[in-house]
């Protein structure tokens, strides 16, 4: 027998997989990707299911904001912008150096508020 509350119970069920599912954009990033961005995350913020779900929607918000080209290009900036002296100042200094970065912070920004 269908009762209201059975309803119910069967909508919230939905509404909980269709949010844990992830962004169409993540589809387009690695897999390997998204699980090293998801470890990197639970190591830095605790290891447990609440970060996994957390670190997880973070990797998704960010997918939704950032192609995949872009998000490569500003964790290169990233890596290499940490190189010290002269041999790191072309990956923190230049013009494509500081818009690729400033845009994988708006979109971690995004993510932050989103879901943590």
């Amino acid at each position: 027998m269908i009762t209201p509350k059975n309803v119910n119970a069967a909508l919230l069920a939905l509404a909980a997989i269709a949010a844990s599912s992830p962004a169409k954009a993540a589809s387009d990033y690695p897999t390997s990707t998204l699980a090293e961005y998801v470890y990197g995350c639970m190591k830095a913020n605790g290891e447990n299911r609440d970060m996994l779900q957390r670190c997880s929607c973070s990797i998704d918000v960010i997918a939704s904001v950032l192609t995949y080209e872009h998000y490569v290009a500003a964790e290169t900036f990233k890596q290499m912008g940490q190189v010290p002296g002269e041999n790191g100042v072309l990956f923190r200094e230049s013009a494509p150096a500081k818009a690729a970065t400033s845009e994988l912070k708006r979109a971690q920004a995004e993510a932050d508020m989103r879901c943590f």
